[in-house]
Formats: C-alpha cells, sequence, structure tokens
C-alpha cells in the first residue's frame, strides 16, 4: 500500500562543489530540508547531480557527506523511498549508496505515475542534444573498460581529478545559461520525441539549473528544477497540483513563480 503523501523532486546539490557558497553549509540546508519534507512525504525524487563528483571504488567512497547520507538512510529506514538518479557529475555510483542508504538508483529516464497523471522523470544530460561533441564526451564517461581503467588509479588521484575536472565546467565557473527558446532547448526536443508515442502530463528535469516551468503547446508541462548553489529550489506534488519552490533559511518554503 503506496503510503498517503506528497511526492518531492530536487537535484543539483553539487554536494562537494569548492565553487559559490560554503559546501558545508550547502549540505546543512539540504539536511535541513530533507528533514521538513520527510513528515508529510509520500516518496522522494532525486534527479542527478546530487554530488559535484563521486566515483566509488570497491573498497573505497568519497570522503565527506556525513550529514546527507545519514539523513538519507533515515528516511527510508522509516519506510519512505529515496530515489536516486545519476548525472553528468555523479554517475559513477555502484551498490554503496543502494546497500548503505536503501536509496533506489536510476541510470536512465523513469516514467512513473501519480494518481491519474503520468510523470516522466531524468537528469537531463544528453537528451535531445544535436551536440556531437558532448555525445562522444558522455559515451566515453560511460564506457565500461575506461571506467574500470581510472578505477586503477589510487582514489587521491582519480578523486582529486574529478575535482579539478568539475571546477573547469560552467557550473564551476558560475557561468549560466538562460532559457534558449523552444527550439533550441534540448530537453523540450527531447519531451516533443517521448510525446510523439506517450501521453505525458508533467516532464521534470535537472542538469539544466534553471527554475522553470514551461507549458507546451502539446499540453504538457516541463519543469527545470534548478540547483541549490544559487537557489534551493525543489518541486512538490500534492496529488492534484504541483507547484515549484524554494527553500529559504531557517526552514521554511515559498513558491516560485519561474514561468515562460
Amino acid at each position: 500500500m503506496v503510503k498517503p503523501g506528497k511526492i518531492y523532486f530536487a537535484s543539483d546539490f553539487h554536494l562537494g562543489l569548492n565553487a559559490g557558497p560554503d559546501p558545508l553549509e550547502r549540505e546543512r540546508k539540504v539536511v535541513r530540508w530533507l528533514h521538513t519534507i520527510a513528515p508529510d512525504a509520500q516518496a522522494i525524487y532525486l534527479l542527478g547531480d546530487v554530488f559535484d563528483f563521486w566515483w566509488e571504488y570497491k573498497l573505497v567512497v568519497p570522503r565527506g557527506f556525513t550529514r546527507f547520507l545519514g539523513t538519507l538512510s533515515s528516511i527510508t529506514d522509516s519506510g519512505i523511498p529515496v530515489h536516486f538518479f545519476t548525472g553528468n557529475h555523479d554517475m559513477w555510483v555502484s551498490d554503496y549508496l543502494s546497500g548503505e542508504c536503501g536509496v533506489v538508483i536510476h541510470t536512465s529516464p523513469v516514467t512513473m505515475t501519480s494518481g491519474s497523471r503520468k510523470f516522466h522523470l531524468a537528469h537531463g544530460e544528453g537528451l535531445g542534444t544535436t551536440n556531437t561533441g558532448y555525445k562522444i564526451l558522455l559515451s566515453i564517461f560511460r564506457n565500461k573498460p575506461l571506467r574500470f581503467l581510472y578505477s586503477a588509479l589510487h582514489p587521491s588521484i582519480g578523486v582529486g581529478i574529478g575535482h579539478r575536472w568539475s571546477l573547469n565546467s560552467r557550473l564551476g565557473k558560475g557561468i549560466s545559461l538562460n532559457f534558449l527558446g523552444e527550439e533550441k532547448e534540448d530537453l523540450i526536443r527531447y519531451a516533443r520525441t517521448i510525446l510523439a508515442t506517450d501521453k505525458i502530463d508533467y516532464f521534470i528535469f535537472g542538469h539544466r539549473h534553471l527554475v522553470l516551468s514551461y507549458r507546451l503547446r502539446e499540453g504538457s508541462e516541463i519543469i527545470f528544477l534548478g540547483d541549490w548553489v544559487r537557489n534551493g529550489s525543489y518541486a512538490e506534488w500534492d496529488g492534484n497540483e504541483i507547484y515549484l519552490r524554494e527553500f529559504n533559511q531557517p526552514g521554511n518554503s515559498s513558491t516560485f513563480t519561474a514561468t515562460v
């Protein structure tokens, strides 16, 4: 039997990123949010780039994140499912988070229903892109033989390389891209390929670092979840409506009106 309550969606915490606000305070803010929503949560979906860099060796996992991981474990122990989608910064998960923290790992998009509404969920990296260079880069990241070779590096080297690479990303450099318009947004292009064969009410994506609700002419709504480096944004589904909200200090939320 499904527990009654709300469904929460968030992404792009980028825990461990040493750019922007203090990373430890960002982790504490995420933990406060999780404690705030847990009492009425039916399920929690974390849609990728939860960690700024995550690489699991057979006997070693990245240092830190004890507050966050302990909170996840407490929530799943209480019977609330937490779904963890891999993103382009933390796609290299193995079985630690599922085995130790009880989260459900997703490495590809998921379609789920709540009541009479259908949701399509994904982090979003590479979906709908026409950028050949980016496609090649993602294929390298996902290549199993190359991942095996990378795992042969000592953790201090492998994780160090990962963090330096991350600091050279757009987010690490503080660069953001505004909404590009319906015809140029990769994830809108991707959504239309899904709508060609399936009726989806809500598409919910991370990755884009925009807080945005966009209504397609087909009637579906696309939600871009934003991030927790600059905001504290998330989506809340109460069984009838979906809301974009921002988690404020010390622990209350306000509603975003970010639409196009």
